[in-house]
């Protein structure tokens, strides 16, 4: 009997119930009908255990950190950074708009803040290029789920604490295959430029762009000891002492000076200025998988430092913040973390009944009589993963379907690690997807466009999306190559 509480629980969505309500009342329904009133009673504990994890830590940390760096101003600094990059080309602003959300996806990890801080800035932008609405809104929802693909990512996240996976191994597989997304969309509104009537190329004019003193000298010092830092760890340097090894470190950053100063001349003063205010920004991912990568501090110590780290920008370094604005900034993060860290302890008792009921391996005997060629159940996962993604946002999708779905997988040879990719990407995409897709919704409250206009102009871009799923599914080298070559995955 316990079996139908998946059924149930869609019941409960389809009548309007909470997703959080719905995950409690569907098991405990069932529980207190098939005489195991016992088994409810551990249903509700574990609601508080799903959440008590110090891995957890890391969401309302980084909610936090990308709360800051909005505040902040560093948006405005991002899209500016984008415009001087790619503003020059046809349809520039809305290359812009996919380039914003793969630098921002490195500060935020949540396609929600994404299209909700970009969308309010570029959609306005867009329509007054010759833009239509609903085109710039439908661009920016397509682009914002970027945001938990490229690390850090509140969805892997929490695959990795449902899983036992590492969440460094996730981040570094999902860096390619967000890239990989932001291109497509790129090269689809290039294809599109003519269809939709995309604005001209122009050359883009920037006025009034300053550089504070403090933030000049903070980010002169970044580049050349980022780049230095890059070259001393790739370049093939002889090992010796550590008295070596610091000098070693020091030519390095006097390369890379040297490499500074031979491009100074090959650019303007204004571009070196917008990319001198990018810089500061952009270190927050750096900062983030340098220090994961370097065995320096775990994931959820990395997201308490880059909210230090947005901290001492905001505050010190750009002066865009005042201790006032503290309160609504807390206040909205911790509104966030609460909802994701109530859905994540719901899950984790919806979970309790689900290994009760005998679901996964009843699941795995029907799905294994299809086809036992994993490339066709792969084929066939993928349509199950949009499907749900549909109608079930991605962080519960992946709660309830990873402990069913990933020991199928795993145990048909594919890795753990590229399976985690391939539902994370798929349940991802889904935020986009018609009819109930969140980011659809947020991205229609942003530009005051129906949510039906916006789901028909998206399609293209959807199309390109679901393109990269199955390239990440078929080829797992896009994913798996980076883990591999740190040596988080053998």
């Amino acid at each position: 009997m316990l079996i139908w509480f998946l059924p149930l629980f869609l019941l409960f969505l389809l009548i309007g119930l909470p997703v959080f309500f719905g995950l409690l009342a569907a098991p405990g329904l069932l529980l207190w009908l098939n005489g195991q009133e016992k088994d409810i009673t551990l249903l509700y504990r574990n609601v508080y255990n799903g959440m008590d994890s110090f891995p957890l830590m890391a969401i309302p940390f980084f909610m936090l950190a990308g709360e800051m760096m909005n505040k902040g101003g560093i948006t405005i600094r991002l899209v500016q950074f984008s415009q001087a990059l790619m503003g020059h080309l046809r349809g520039g602003l809305a290359q812009v708009n996919v380039l914003s959300s793969i630098l921002f996806a490195g500060l935020s990890g949540s396609a929600v803040a994404d299209t909700s801080a970009l969308g309010s800035m570029l959609v306005p932008a867009m329509e007054k290029e010759g833009y239509t609405r609903r085109y710039a809104a439908a661009i920016t929802a397509a682009s914002s789920v970027i945001g938990p693909i490229i690390p850090p990512s509140g969805i892997m996240i929490i695959y990795a604490y449902v899983m036992g996976e590492s969440v460094a191994a996730l981040f570094l597989a999902g860096i390619v295959p967000g890239i990989l997304v932001g291109v497509g969309l790129m090269v689809m509104i290039r294809m599109t430029a003519d269809r939709y009537d995309l604005p001209a190329a122009k050359r883009v004019e920037f006025d009034g762009v300053e550089l504070k003193p403090l933030e000049k000298w903070t980010s002169f010092v970044l580049v050349r000891l980022n780049i230095g830092l890059l070259i001393w760890a790739v370049a093939p340097l002889p090992a010796g002492s550590a008295a070596m090894q610091w000098a070693t470190l020091a030519g390095s950053i006097a390369v890379a000076h040297a490499l500074m100063l031979s491009l100074r001349t090959m650019v303007s003063s204004e571009f070196r200025t917008i990319c001198k205010r990018a810089i500061v920004p952009l270190q927050t991912p750096v900062l983030i998988l340098g220090g994961i990568l370097g065995g320096v501090f775990t994931p959820t110590e990395a997201a308490a430092v880059a909210v230090a780290y947005a901290v001492f920008v905001a505050f010190f370094v750009l002066r865009t913040m005042r201790l006032s604005d503290l309160p609504d900034i807390l206040s909205r993060a911790g509104l966030t973390s609460a909802i994701v860290l109530l859905l994540v302890g719901a899950a984790m008792a919806f979970k309790t009944v689900v290994s009760l009921s005998y679901a996964p391996q009843i699941l795995a005997d029907y799905i294994l009589t299809l086809s036992e060629n994993p490339l066709i159940l792969l084929f066939l996962i993928n349509l199950l993963l949009f499907i749900v993604g549909m109608f079930l946002d991605a962080g519960p999708a992946i709660i309830i379907l990873g402990p069913i779905l990933a020991p199928i997988f795993t145990d048909l040879g594919v890795d753990p690690i590229h399976f985690a990719i391939i539902m994370s990407v798929n349940l991802t995409v889904g935020l986009a997807t018609p009819p109930m897709g969140l980011v659809l919704f947020v991205a229609a409250a942003v530009s005051q466009e129906k949510v039906e206009t916006i789901a028909k102009a998206i399609l293209p871009f959807l199309a390109v999306e679901i393109a990269v799923i199955f390239l990440i599914t078929y080829v797992p080298a896009i994913s798996m190559t980076i883990p591999r070559l740190t040596g988080f995955v053998n």
